[in-house]
């Protein structure tokens, strides 16, 4: 057996498909019409189709339930953030600093469905290096193993 991807129910495929495709960067592998798949290795799937294959009724897929997030990383959390801003994403909070250091911020997709934006872990231990702290010290911060900062500061 092999995972293969997450899949997400959404109302309207043709709006979810232009959020994940124009709004989030992400790059279409295969669309199917009532299923889009991305090359990030998640898909989408209309509401209506899905709960036909489940033999349910569209009303029981529940929405916005915040039992889980899709998360996508960058490298520049500022600049993704002030674009998601322009954009008029509904943010369930702006950029704010995770124990470890990372920061992120969280927003809904056009179904609710919860987005994490994150910096990559390179990113943060570079920010941390820029603002003086040794790799020790970025070691305790970020609990990262001293080869992968290593390797990030090279």
């Amino acid at each position: 057996m092999r995972f293969v991807c997450p899949l997400i129910v959404v109302k309207d495929i043709a709006v979810s498909t232009r959020f994940y495709r124009d709004v989030l960067g992400q790059k279409v592998k295969f669309d199917f019409g009532e299923n889009v798949s991305f090359e990030g290795d998640f898909a989408i799937h209309l509401e209506t189709h899905y709960a036909n294959l489940l033999k349910m009724a569209p009303s029981e897929i529940v929405h916005g339930a915040h039992a889980g997030e899709l998360y996508f990383e960058t490298n520049d959390i500022d600049d993704d953030y002030n674009r998601l801003v322009q954009e008029h994403v509904t943010f369930i909070h702006p950029v704010i600093e995770q124990p470890w250091k990372q920061r992120v911020c969280r927003f809904y997709d056009p179904d609710r469905h919860i987005i994490e934006l994150g910096e990559t872990m390179e990113s943060v231990i570079l920010r941390l290096e820029r603002n003086g702290l040794s790799v020790e010290q970025i070691h305790e911060a970020t609990l990262m193993p001293l080869e992968f900062i290593q390797s990030a500061l090279r």
